[in-house]
């Protein structure tokens, strides 16, 4: 018999805190690193990551609640909840919550390894490295991502 994997609303893995929340709901183990998923919850007025793009893995968003500020390349697009975004590999792109709400989406990594950035970011962050465009950028490298543009 095959285990099903449940995770409650206080269940998952934090992976960040503070401005931006993101709890991880399945790394990867239970579909054989296939996809992983996460929660990122957002704080009004909270920038997301620099501008990236993705070279061995797609990324998906669906917005739960709030107001979401998908940018790709020079377009943005102020998206609602029940809007889903996908992001193939190759796509620069970046998120934030440009408005007075908290904003919560729900975030697929296909295959699943993105989500060790995560955790690499938490490990970062608890040895007190700051988080900066040129800190992210070296931590997304490990994953076949790199951060572009000026954003």
């Amino acid at each position: 018999m095959t285990d099903v994997k449940i995770t409650g609303p206080d269940g998952g893995e934090v992976a960040l805190s503070g401005p931006t929340r993101l709890r991880i709901l399945e790394d990867g183990s239970t579909t054989e690193h296939r996809l992983g998923v996460a929660e990122i919850v957002i704080a009004p007025h909270t920038d997301g990551p620099p501008q990236h793009r993705h070279a061995q893995h797609d990324e998906g968003f669906y917005v739960v609640s709030g107001i979401a500020r998908f940018t790709v390349g020079a377009d943005s697009y102020e998206v609602g909840a029940g809007t889903f975004v996908m992001v193939p590999p190759g796509a620069p792109h970046t998120f934030a919550n440009p408005s007075d709400e908290t904003t919560v989406l729900l975030n697929t990594f296909t295959p699943d390894r993105y989500v060790q950035y995560f955790r690499d970011l938490h490990d970062m962050i608890a040895a007190g490295r700051p988080l900066n465009r040129q800190t992210i950028g070296e931590v997304m490298s490990r994953y076949a991502t790199e951060v572009v543009g000026d954003s």
